[in-house]
């Protein structure tokens, strides 16, 4: 399988969250799904407690993800907890010892380019080798669970709090010490969302605004970038964002984050009108754009659209109303900041909520499809919004958290109560 390295990832197909900082969740290379018309989906699932994600590691390697809940109802600290998994049955060969946590949110894991396996959870970080077992711990400053990380081009790593009333807090450590390399730096705001980064510079999308950071060497210390930032709810009716992805020209993201989600988005919006896809300029943040997603009232998400750079298109969805759309993106001129959006397909009653997934060769783009207390991942033709295949995962909750692809034509799904392995049936 052809990947290409990222600058302080391990040198794997898919080894953090979303597949890359800049959370395009596509795997690039020759490596597809390539489901043909005699081939059918097959699945193995085992039933998980608050799975996260997977990440992939050495060839065979399967990294998995899980914490705690129920400690957090009673006002106590959560734990999170590392498997390395069978990639085929999906069984733990080895795990690691529970790990410190505090207050509960899904947090973050990947493996890094000095070939361990880190964690953010809660209110701390986890090293750990390749065999599960704890190297060293650190607690992070703040009594608030931090919203994963992202490592930048120089190999540091970058973490922020999560909070809709506290300003976010940027904390910069090593990825071999997990020692601090500078003071924290406070934003102008709360962040719900996840950061993403290009290069060494790290996004934040704020609870109103979206801002950007970049490390400076000489001061060893993040700087915010005063010539770009965009109040994307200026003037709106809208709440928060969710995750920005980052291409070669912008920053994708949607709206109306707020929600009451507990075993699905179905009907889970908190504000009553409809959520948006926008689109900000990487190069001129003033050139911001944004576009309804389905028009319904009482819309809303809780994760990232998916941009197909090869293709130019870019797929958002309504989680709480049913939606699924995709647009063929054009720009008027070659590195215009300027675009327009072309209706591609309209899926309606396709309960998409999830982070989603890209075959990059072969244009096969994985998502949920959620009805009552029946999750089905579903495999799409990107550019006609066809449907090649689907599958049940076995799971009663609406997965809205993070999948990746496996070794040999397979993706793995977490959805909280499951894992699934989704693969190619073999003949008989």
């Amino acid at each position: 399988m052809a990947t290409q390295a990222l600058s302080g990832y391990f040198d794997s197909p898919w080894p953090c969250e979303d597949a890359g900082p800049n959370r395009l969740q596509t795997l690039q290379g020759n490596q597809g799904l390539n489901i043909q018309a005699h081939e059918k989906l097959q699945s193995t699932s085992r039933r998980t407690h608050l799975s996260t994600m997977t990440v992939l590691g050495g060839p065979g390697e399967v990294y998995l993800l899980t914490h705690s809940v129920l400690a957090s109802h009673f006002g106590f600290a959560t734990s999170a907890q590392v498997a390395l998994i069978d990639p085929i049955s999906l069984a733990t060969r080895v795990q690691s010892p529970r790990l410190s946590g505090g207050p509960m949110w899904p947090g973050g894991m990947a493996v890094l380019s000095n070939s361990h396996v880190l964690v953010v959870y809660g209110r701390h970080a986890h090293l750990l080798n390749r065999q599960c077992e704890l190297m060293k711990s650190k607690q992070l400053p703040l009594n608030e669970p931090y919203n994963s990380f992202v490592v930048l081009a120089n190999g540091l790593v970058v973490t922020k709090n999560i909070s809709d009333k506290t300003p976010a807090c940027l904390s910069v450590f090593h990825p071999d010490t997990l020692e601090a390399v500078s003071s924290d730096i406070e934003c102008d705001e709360p962040s719900i969302a996840r950061l993403s980064a290009l290069g060494n510079t790290v996004y934040v999308a704020g609870i109103t605004s979206v801002v950007r950071y970049h490390w400076d060497e000489l001061q060893a210390c993040l700087v915010k970038d005063v010539t770009w930032s965009c109040h994307y709810l200026r003037d709106a009716k809208q709440s928060y964002a969710w995750d920005m992805v980052l291409t070669a020209h912008d920053a994708w993201f949607m709206d109306n984050g707020a929600h009451n989600y507990w075993v699905s988005m179905l009907g889970a919006g908190k504000n009553k009108a409809p959520n948006r896809l926008h689109c900000v300029s990487l190069t001129d943040s003033r050139v911001h754009q944004h576009w309804e997603v389905s028009g319904a009232q009482g819309g809303a998400i809780t994760n990232p659209p998916l941009v197909d750079e090869t293709r130019q298109i870019v797929v958002a969805f309504d989680s709480a109303n049913r939606h699924l759309r995709a647009w063929r993106i054009h720009r008027r001129v070659a590195d215009d900041p300027q675009l327009e959006l072309e209706d591609l397909w309209h899926l309606q009653n396709f309960g998409a909520a999830s982070h989603m997934l890209l075959f990059a060769s072969t244009g096969e783009l994985c998502v949920n499809d959620y009805q009552r207390f029946k999750e089905q991942v579903v495999i799409l033709d990107i550019e006609t919004g066809q449907e090649k295949s689907r599958i049940s995962t076995g799971g009663l909750m609406q997965g809205v958290v993070f999948p990746s692809a496996g070794w040999q034509r397979d993706i793995y799904w977490s959805s909280m109560d499951r894992l699934t392995r989704i693969h190619i049936a073999k003949h008989v």
